[in-house]
């Protein structure tokens, strides 16, 4: 069986191309290898990939809609992950053409190419910030999503929207996996791990937004992968007219640790596998951040007979190990 893996440079896309890759499939793995964050980083993650004899890596921008388009014709994917996407909910607010492109644009060459090739099943990532301000907890995934608070937010509610169109107009398979807060080694230099983990190894303090009265729920790398695989083999099918939700052969699930925990528990997890105290600076709530997530896993678990079980503090120790490694590393390529 062949995949398409889109984002296969970034934290999750590489981690699924290893799973797959290791499972003996024959892997596609697509990026544009952008800026947005250190090259060396999305390159550490390519080096974990290309010894692989059937992994192929093709650098290419989702929106190049001729690329994409020839892509899928030559290669006749079965199967495709498309998690490539302009991330970060506080960089929509300065550079939002870039989340236009990568995230509405990109997700139409992913659907056209599957429409024109008839690839089985497509799985996309969507994302918690879909859920806004939600005030009702856990969130589920029948709970309404119309009210975004970031343009990130918005572009992965369309994203949703887009493939229930596509799925319900040309019967393709498509599931949504709406990821909270995905942490692990080789995560994003944007987010909070890697910021605080690096503040504190250097002695300097860390920003703490919302006073710290926020909650989050850390899902680490390995559990989300183990969710991925694992979805891509349950294919949703068309459904009866009378059903409750959509006729049309989508799928939307929750992929979280199902256990959120306060800003301070996270911060301390981070202290102990640093060895170190932080000094604190505690601000006002940023704008496009919610103060609260928390993943109901109840329809993944019936889907795939998984759950989402690491702890935070056994990750940290994980993603402080890889950091300290990984700076070593680059450290090592300083002339």
């Amino acid at each position: 069986m062949k995949f398409l893996v889109t984002g296969a440079a970034g934290f999750i896309g590489m981690n699924v191309c290893k799973r797959l890759l290791e499972a003996g499939y024959n892997v596609v793995g697509l990026d544009n290898l952008n800026t947005y964050y250190i090259p060396e980083l999305k390159q550490h993650r390519l080096a974990q990939l290309l010894p692989f004899s059937k992994f192929r890596f093709v650098k290419m921008d989702l929106a190049n809609r001729d690329g994409m388009a020839q892509l899928f014709a030559e290669e006749k994917f079965q199967r495709v992950i498309h998690l490539a996407a302009q991330a970060g909910v506080r960089h929509s607010i300065e550079a939002p053409f870039d989340y236009v492109d990568s995230n509405l644009v990109g997700m139409m060459t992913i659907l056209e190419g599957c429409r024109q090739t008839k690839v089985e099943h497509l799985v996309y990532a969507s994302s918690s910030s879909v859920y806004g301000m939600n005030a009702k907890i856990p969130f589920s995934e029948s709970d309404t999503v119309d009210y975004p608070v970031s343009l990130y937010a918005a572009t992965k509610k369309a994203n949703e929207l887009m493939a229930h169109s596509y799925s319900h107009l040309y019967n393709i398979s498509t599931t949504g996996l709406r990821f909270f807060t995905v942490y692990g080694p080789g995560g994003r230099p944007d987010m909070a791990p890697w910021l605080f983990t690096e503040a504190i190894l250097n002695d300097k303090p860390i920003k703490v937004f919302n006073h710290g009265k926020m909650m989050r729920d850390f899902t680490y790398i390995d559990d989300i992968v183990e969710g991925v695989v694992r979805i891509q083999d349950v294919i949703p099918q068309k459904k009866e007219l009378g059903s409750a939700d959509s006729v049309a052969p989508y799928s939307i699930f929750n992929i979280g640790n199902n256990q959120p925990i306060q800003l301070s528990e996270f911060i301390e997890a981070i202290e102990t596998a640093c060895g170190k105290t932080a000094e604190k600076i505690y601000m006002d709530m940023q704008p496009g951040d919610v103060p609260k997530t928390y993943a109901d896993t109840v329809q993944l678990e019936a889907a795939v007979g998984y759950k989402p079980a690491t702890t935070i503090q056994e990750g940290m120790v994980n993603f402080v190990k890889w950091y300290k490694a990984f700076q070593e590393e680059l450290k090592s390529q300083i002339p």
